[in-house]
Formats: C-alpha cells, structure tokens, sequence
C-alpha cells in the first residue's frame, strides 16, 4: 500500500527526500489532531499523510512552509529597537563582569598564544606514560 502511495506522490513531489520530510510534517500535525482531509481507511498517519499528498488535498508549498517554521531556531524580531537595547544591555553585562585586568589586546592575545606554542613540552612522567 505504501509504495503505490509514495509512486503516486512522486508526481506532485518529484525528490523523494523532500516528499518524505513532508509526509512525516504532515503525520506529525495529523497525529497532533490536524483535521484530515481524506477518510482514514484503517491507516497509520503516514501513509494517510502519503495519500492526502498524492490526491492533492494538502499542497506541498504548505507543506514545505511547515516543515521551514518547525526547524527554524531564530523568530524573526519585528521590533529592531528591542534588539537593540538587548545587544546594549549585554554589552553592559560584559563589561561589568570583566574586570580591568581581564581584557587583552589582540596583539596581547596573539603573544600569550605564541608563548603556549614555542614553551616546551612537560616532562613526560610515569603517571603521564600509562595514559599513551
């Protein structure tokens, strides 16, 4: 049954890949009681997700919008100024927490890491050899 449904699909989605990630978009929204647009038939959602796709009940545009509003990790802000004030505010916390002497110049940073480079390796102990 499953195979017939996704060779019928592969009409509407032509790559296989995108037709999977939208069944299984819209499985999860029927198994969250999304109203299904076709009769069940004793099916499990996913191929009942397959058959709505393959008799055009649910367009894939929608689909694929879901599936992009589900993996999206960042909200788009309508409010720049909010942000604003955020990435102040953190730049104020920054500065607090970090005292006079813990800030360091890119030229002073790039010679503490030169230091780390050329130092000489530690002495190898019999504890540090059990571990090689």
């Amino acid at each position: 049954m499953a195979r017939v449904t996704v060779e019928d699909c592969v009409d509407k989605v032509p790559n296989r890949f995108d037709l999977v990630l939208m069944a299984a978009q819209r499985a999860r929204a029927v198994a969250a009681g999304a109203e299904l647009t076709i009769d069940r038939d004793n099916d499990k959602n996913p191929v009942v997700a397959l058959r709505e796709i393959a008799e055009s009940t649910v367009l894939p545009e929608v689909l694929r919008e879901a599936i992009i509003e589900d993996m999206q990790k960042r909200v788009d802000d309508d409010e720049p100024e909010m942000a604003a004030n955020a990435e102040d505010s953190d730049e104020a916390n920054a500065d607090t927490q970090l005292g006079e002497g813990d800030r360091m110049s890119e030229d002073e940073l790039l010679r503490a890491l030169q230091a780390q480079i050329d130092a000489p390796a530690p002495a190898r102990t019999p504890e540090t050899e059990e571990y090689d």
